[in-house]
């Protein structure tokens, strides 16, 4: 059985979870916050295709559900599929929302390290945006 480090990276939001779901939800709305998506999609059927700086790749998206589930999926241009589940769920009056960081076999730990900090900055600009 393959276990791989996980890092669960999360961020308090002060807007109602409903708020924040039917916002992030959107594929349109990742590229106004997750930065590791480029600098935008394009839809192709039912996946979107996402413009990088390391070249296009192929995204995913769960489909609308009443349980906060944001999870997508990434085809690297070598076929291999990435896996990110995010979460949005109630905190009180407001939301917590947590992306899991998968360390992908071969990954050394700054590497490793350097994507959960642009995961937590990614999080920070969906808080600013959501609570402007």
């Amino acid at each position: 059985m393959i276990l791989f480090e996980a890092r669960p990276i999360t961020v308090s939001i002060a807007r109602p979870p409903a708020q924040v779901y039917d916002f992030a939800h959107k594929p349109e709305s990742f590229p106004k916050w997750a930065a590791g998506l480029g600098a935008g999609l394009t839809r192709d059927g039912d996946r979107w295709i996402a413009h990088g700086p390391d070249g296009d790749v192929q995204v995913r998206f769960s489909p609308r559900n009443p349980y906060g589930v944001l999870d997508h999926w990434v085809t690297l241009p070598d076929g291999s599929e990435i896996s990110i589940p995010l979460r949005v769920v109630a905190n009180g009056d407001g939301a917590e929302v947590t992306l899991t960081l998968f360390r992908a076999p071969g990954m050394d730990a700054a590497r490793f390290e350097r994507d959960q900090g642009m995961v937590a900055d990614d999080l920070a600009r969906l808080k600013a945006l959501l609570e402007s």
